[in-house]
């Protein structure tokens, strides 16, 4: 059985897209089975992916007018496909608020694949509403991207809070499936404190990949390309080439 992955974090740019886009791009060229699913009515990682917002997508799936072959869209990479999102899926964070069962919306419309792909990737929006909390049912774990810097760290603390509450309630199976750090800049002090200090306490649930500031990251989405397409010799490239082969040996 493969394994469902939910990127979440309340905090916007903090690399989020950007590294469901990179971390299912690596995977899929390491030989792995990968499903990205864009549960963002922004539809940053279909556009960052080249599959575009059209319809149907995500909403036509849990709102039952889309089964899953006719949303499933290819990629250039042949062993990564994606489920797009629109600006449809705003609306239906307010319709699943009013629906009996709302927390499983997005768990159930995957669940007849879950078993096709190695990987599942969920990116969600930068909030803990109600499809950020899909996300996190629909998942087996966590993978939680941190930015280095202070309010990332106050950010973190609610997130787990959130993530506990689920455990309880939701989907006691969910698990921290791991935290790294992104826009990494050695030459500042307080980036350098927030990974000791988040290290420290985490231990082996922080990756040791650390992921630069790189600016041909930010340029890749533009082209529709996934950075191990766009520039796979850049040290953002190398570094989530890394975090893949870190998810791989840990099963994390």
């Amino acid at each position: 059985m493969g394994k469902t992955y939910v990127f979440v974090n309340q905090k916007g740019g903090v690399g989020k897209t950007t590294s469901a886009i990179s971390l299912g791009a690596y995977l899929a060229e390491a030989g792995k089975s990968v499903l990205l699913v864009d549960f963002d009515s922004q539809a940053n990682l279909s556009n960052g992916i080249g599959a575009g917002h059209g319809k149907p997508g995500v909403y036509e799936l849990i709102s039952g007018t889309a089964t899953l072959e006719q949303v499933i869209r290819s990629t250039e990479i042949p062993t990564l496909q994606v489920i797009p999102a629109s600006i449809d899926l705003s609306g239906a964070a307010v319709e699943l608020v009013e629906e009996e069962g709302r927390d499983f919306f997005l768990k159930n419309a995957l669940a007849p694949i879950r078993d096709r792909y190695d990987y599942i990737l969920i990116d969600c929006p930068p909030s803990l509403g109600v499809l950020t909390l899909n996300g996190m049912v629909a998942a087996d774990a966590a993978l939680i991207p941190m930015q280095c810097e202070y309010f990332a760290m106050e950010g973190l603390a609610l997130l787990l809070q959130t993530i506990k509450r689920i455990q309880k309630k939701l989907n006691p199976s969910l698990e921290v499936g791991g935290l790294f750090f992104t826009m990494y800049d050695s030459r500042t002090r307080l980036a350098q404190e927030v990974v000791t200090q988040v290290s420290a306490y985490f231990k082996q649930k922080v990756f040791t990949t650390i992921v630069p500031r790189n600016v041909r990251l930010s340029e890749a989405p533009s082209y529709g390309q996934p950075i191990s397409r766009y520039d796979p010799n850049c040290s953002g490239a190398k570094a989530y080439k890394s975090l893949a082969g870190e998810v791989i040996r840990r099963g994390a």
